[in-house]
């Protein structure tokens, strides 16, 4: 596992830091940040570069995510649900899973209203790189086992919802 100069105090107490602003802000400036930030390292870096570095990134967070806020202790179907609603909570997206092959740690989920993509114009080309870290993270902390995310259907690819493939890296 990598080690990242990351915890997550780093975050601070946003209800002391923004007690009339709170906890929200706009999807806006959340994809001005992130596209912006891709821009910046793709130039400096490369698009392959970049996408790695977005997934790091999301992998990253997402293991600090389901330490931090999720309950890992819970059976698979109830692990899920909590992550379902604490997307829907946090305003992310919609999480549904589409196919599951528990044996076998595989499954296929799809993200609608995603925070990164929806409403994107069609590039021909899927772009929610640090989902599939985030999503990598969070199976990899719930089970302890590393996984391959890829994003097969996205928004800017001219579809309506973010479609992952999650599967258990063998050997």
């Amino acid at each position: 596992m990598e080690n990242y100069n990351f915890s997550w105090d780093q975050l601070g107490d946003i209800d002391e830091g923004r007690p009339n602003l709170g906890q929200r802000t706009s999807v806006t400036v959340y994809r001005l940040m992130q596209y912006t930030m891709r821009a910046v390292l793709e130039k400096e870096y490369g698009e392959e570069k970049t996408k790695l570095l977005l997934v790091q990134a999301g992998r990253l967070a997402g293991r600090e995510f389901c330490k931090n806020v999720l309950d890992a202790s819970l059976p698979l179907n109830k692990f899920i649900a909590q992550l379902h609603d604490t997307l829907v909570d946090l305003e992310v997206g919609v999480l549904k899973v589409e196919k599951s092959d528990v044996e076998n740690l595989n499954f296929i989920l799809t993200v609608s209203e995603d925070l990164d993509c929806s409403g994107l114009p069609v590039k021909g080309v899927t772009v929610c790189d640090y989902d599939e870290g985030f999503i990598e993270g969070i199976f990899n902390v719930y089970t302890g086992k590393n996984f391959d995310v890829k994003e097969v259907d996205c928004w800017s690819t001219g579809e309506r919802t973010c479609r992952f493939t999650v599967e258990q890296k063998v050997g």
